[in-house]
């Protein structure tokens, strides 16, 4: 019976410690290639999207800790103009993998479902070649 409750213990211990682990990281964001980030930036997103000019969607220079909706001259939708959404490597990823789902509105109709890509071009975006 005792050791049952301490093996039981130590279960939830490593439970609870694997799952602040996972929190942690998550926090920091997704680690991905920037050179691949690249590629596929200029690949993908380039059609549309600058770093250093707006086009058919808003120029993403210095796009980490930007408040979504703040690119001076875009013509944003009124549903990104609303949004209280900060851009940083949590809320570009759950952007670019359905940006309806958090921002019902909005106007980009581009997805990117692979996270390795998405991982790979927020590393990109967040790189000293795009701040």
């Amino acid at each position: 019976m005792i050791r049952a409750r301490l093996v039981h213990r130590l279960a939830k211990a490593a439970t609870l410690a694997a799952l602040a682990a996972a929190s942690s990281a998550n926090a920091a964001g997704p680690s991905g290639d920037p050179a691949r980030g690249r590629v596929f930036y200029e690949s993908r997103c380039h059609a549309c999207h600058s770093l250093d000019h707006s086009r058919i969607g808003p120029a993403h220079r210095g796009v980490f800790g930007r408040r979504a909706g703040a690119v001076p001259g875009y013509e944003y939708s009124a549903a990104v103009k609303r949004s209280s959404i900060v851009w940083n490597a949590q809320s570009l990823d759950r952007w670019l993998t359905n940006p309806e789902a958090l921002i019902p509105g909005q106007k980009m109709g581009y997805t990117v479902p692979d996270a390795r890509d998405r991982a790979d071009i927020i590393a990109f975006l967040m790189s000293s070649d795009a701040r």
